[in-house]
């Protein structure tokens, strides 16, 4: 006799602050029958009946739709929302990739066994001894609780065993032997340091936090200057996927992700490998002539730069037919242009040796003009020391500058939810035209 279907729901979205994992949120009378299914299929329980699944080879959604298809085949009613359907949908390969040979199915496959090596590590079934960097990237070895020994080679999804050794006391010893013999005084006790990745997994399983009611995030609510740094890939994840005119890709070594323009002469590159400090350039937008031209102009922004600071610069990049209409690749910048708007908002103006600089009320946030007609905008919670910056190059859009400065006067950056949508403002006109520079940059190609 069959027995009967779970009555339980299940939905499927993305999750909210990582960029790639997928939430899952039971209701149903038979909640709990579904959610110990999910647990036995590695989703990770963050708050009551909701789950995660997170993995070091962003292919979360592809498992997603794994799971869907077998809860389905079970008679549970699944619902995926339309924005990770989309991420499913997504065609997508690593650039550069190691082992360009593979198929899209046999890169997974390689991307699945470091997960299972991940995952034996995380939940104690693979001890590490040592580990060493062999100049290219991290090795260990290390014993099973079954037994074997093994050697280890590579990172995040590229890790694989290259060495295997039998069960036992002597196969351990000539695991370590010869561990010592290949790598010598770069071996070093214990399991190496987490990888950004692997930071970034622990963090989505850590318990979903309480949403704010209306009234909790209004009191919340800082100026943007000295909002929560933003959540880096879900802030690029979700301009991506407002915006199809453009498309994504990442570094194999998942030190960067880059998100490019149709056209291929507008880049975002997000760099996040080794835990860059709220100080370290993180963000660098980028135009260039053409596909294979020279740079024209680009901005950069620290780790610690609020969200509603960031989404703003994005979506500076999708508003061209503002500042289409003049020769903007060449303009050179007006010294006060881009910091009319802030007056109005009772920012003190003063003048330094290298230019103009505009400094909010309570002090708190700066914007500057540098040496060779550069721009600086700098804030945090502390007036005395500032914990995020964007740097804009001499031949960056004043138009882009001008969206900033009004994101900075008038923004408000909740410590907790959604961060706000920015204000986009068209009322000052374009300096008139300069004569045209050339920088020795070029674009990096796209995932198509």
């Amino acid at each position: 006799m069959t027995s009967p279907a779970p009555d339980a729901r299940v939905r499927l979205d993305i999750h909210p602050t990582h960029a790639s994992a997928v939430i899952a949120t039971v209701t149903g009378p038979d909640t709990a029958e579904v959610v110990a299914v999910l647990e036995a299929d590695a989703w990770h329980t963050v708050a009551e009946a909701t789950l995660v699944l997170v993995r070091i080879d962003r292919e979360e959604p592809h498992w997603a739709q794994k799971t869907a298809d077998r809860l389905t085949a079970d008679g549970v009613t699944v619902a995926i929302t339309a924005r990770l359907q989309d991420a499913i949908d997504e065609e997508w390969t690593w650039a550069n990739y190691p082992m360009h040979w593979c198929t899209r199915e046999e890169i997974r496959e390689v991307s699945d066994q470091a997960q299972q090596i991940y995952d034996a590590i995380r939940h104690g079934r693979l001890r590490i001894h040592a580990h060493a960097h062999n100049g290219h990237t991290t090795v260990a070895v290390g014993t099973y609780t079954t037994g074997e020994s093994i050697h280890l080679h590579g990172e995040d999804h590229l890790r694989v065993e290259n060495y295997t050794y039998g069960s036992g006391q002597d196969a351990q010893n000539n695991a370590l032997a010869d561990f010592g013999r290949f790598h010598g005084d770069a071996v070093r006790p214990g399991p190496a340091h987490l990888t950004h990745t692997e930071r970034e997994a622990d963090q989505a399983r850590q318990p979903l936090p309480a949403q704010p009611t209306t009234t909790t995030a209004r009191q919340a609510s800082v100026p943007v200057y000295a909002a929560d740094p933003a959540n880096a890939a879900a802030v690029l994840d979700r301009f991506v996927t407002d915006h199809p005119e453009w498309d994504k890709h990442h570094q194999w070594s998942a030190e960067a992700t880059y998100a490019l323009h149709e056209s291929l002469t507008l880049r975002v590159e997000l760099y996040h490998g080794h835990a860059p400090g709220p100080q370290d350039e993180m963000w660098t937008l980028a135009a260039y002539e053409s596909p294979v031209g020279d740079r024209l102009w680009h901005t950069t922004a620290t780790a610690g730069t609020p969200a509603g600071v960031i989404s703003t610069l994005l979506d500076s990049l999708t508003d061209e037919h503002n500042w289409s209409g003049t020769y903007w690749a060449a303009s050179p910048i007006s010294p006060n242009r881009p910091a009319m708007p802030l007056a109005e908002y009772s920012w003190v103006e003063a003048v330094t040796e290298t230019g103009v600089v505009w400094m909010s009320p309570d002090g708190g946030c700066r914007l500057q003009r540098e040496e060779h007609g550069t721009w600086k905008a700098t804030g945090g919670r502390d007036p005395h020391r500032h914990s995020w910056a964007v740097r804009f190059s001499k031949r960056t859009p004043p138009e882009i500058i001008q969206q900033v400065a009004f994101e900075l006067a008038e923004g408000l950056g909740p410590e907790l939810g959604a961060p706000r949508s920015p204000r986009l403002r068209h009322g000052y006109m374009a300096p008139a035209a300069g004569p045209p520079i050339s920088n020795l940059h070029s674009p990096t190609p796209g995932r198509r």
